[in-house]
């Protein structure tokens, strides 16, 4: 079976670089800003060589889905998404067929056959309506016909016990069956990032197919370091007051805490209002890049004095 880890190939077309233990792929992750510690280096490097699922569970803005993101980039792979809701269908994960194309189709047939005055076969006629050419891959299927590449499952929690189901069959088999095409097997099966905020509990039969990892806000230190990372110029000071305030918010009784993307999102508002430091005039100001809830602002409105001090 193929590697995905060493053959590889940067979209450039130079080859990704060898990944052969946890601590190259953390610092392979670390160059496209993403800071991976010791037990997400080594549970990610474990998914892609056991060919396993990698399920990440935690808060939102704990870096589920930029770990896709940055393990597609470290790999050179393309990065397929499919972001669950209520309600999704197997259809709408896996294929569908394209009617506009295929009502065009059958005109130009009939248009054909009555110039040249011909009767149509009506089985050869359903048998070109449903040609690979119709075919609507989604984000499944092609995650199956295109390699290297992640695939990533975003929010799974959000979706229902019968998905979660037909997910099983797929993620087990890396195979899904077309009526009219027949099956389509991944050459090298995609890895696999499975994401959920715990709106719900997702079923064990999917989770023991999967590695698994709980991923937690950053502590203060770290994430100074991902804002330095992420936003090359950023002022120490300022760095430290934004990282040290997200936490203080995170302990607060939110509606929604802010995860790291939102501190990020803070940082680059202070840095374009041309903030050298976090004080009340710039806070009060650019709260919306961090909260995300008229009463979330109005409560840290009235304790910013407290939540700035050192």
């Amino acid at each position: 079976m193929t590697d995905p880890i060493k053959d590889a190939t940067l979209p450039g077309g130079g080859p990704a670089p060898s990944l052969e233990s946890p601590a190259e792929l953390a610092a392979a992750l670390r160059s496209t800003g993403y800071l991976a510690d010791d037990g997400l280096a080594t549970a990610a490097f474990l998914a892609m060589q056991m060919n396993r699922p990698l399920f990440c569970e935690g808060e939102p803005g704990t870096g589920k889905t930029a770990l896709a993101q940055a393990l597609a980039q470290v790999l050179g792979a393309e990065l397929i998404r499919l972001q669950c809701h209520d309600g999704i269908d197997a259809t709408q994960a896996l294929y569908d067929w394209d009617f506009p194309r295929q009502l065009l189709h059958l005109r130009a047939l009939e248009a054909a056959a009555g110039v040249d005055g011909e009767k149509l076969d009506a089985d050869a006629v359903e048998a070109s309506l449903y040609d690979e050419r119709f075919l609507l891959a989604r984000p499944i299927l092609r995650a199956l016909q295109t390699s290297p590449c992640v695939l990533l499952i975003d929010e799974i929690d959000r979706a229902d016990d019968e998905f979660e189901a037909f997910l099983l069959e797929v993620l087990t088999e890396h195979a899904v069956s077309i009526p009219e095409v027949g099956e389509v097997r991944a050459k090298t099966p995609p890895i696999v990032v499975l994401t959920s905020n715990r709106t719900r509990e997702v079923h064990d039969a999917l989770k023991r197919r999967c590695l698994y990892l709980w991923l937690d806000h950053p502590d203060v230190q770290r994430e100074i370091e991902i804002l330095h990372s992420r936003l090359p110029g950023l002022p120490d000071r300022l760095a430290a007051q934004v990282a040290g305030t997200a936490h203080k918010l995170r302990q607060a009784d939110l509606i929604k805490p802010p995860g790291v993307a939102e501190s990020l999102d803070w940082a680059r508002a202070l840095q374009l209002v041309g903030a050298r430091e976090l004080d009340m005039d710039s806070a009060a100001a650019t709260l919306g890049a961090v909260l995300k809830y008229r009463e979330d602002a109005d409560r840290v409105r009235n304790q910013l004095d407290t939540l700035l001090a050192s």
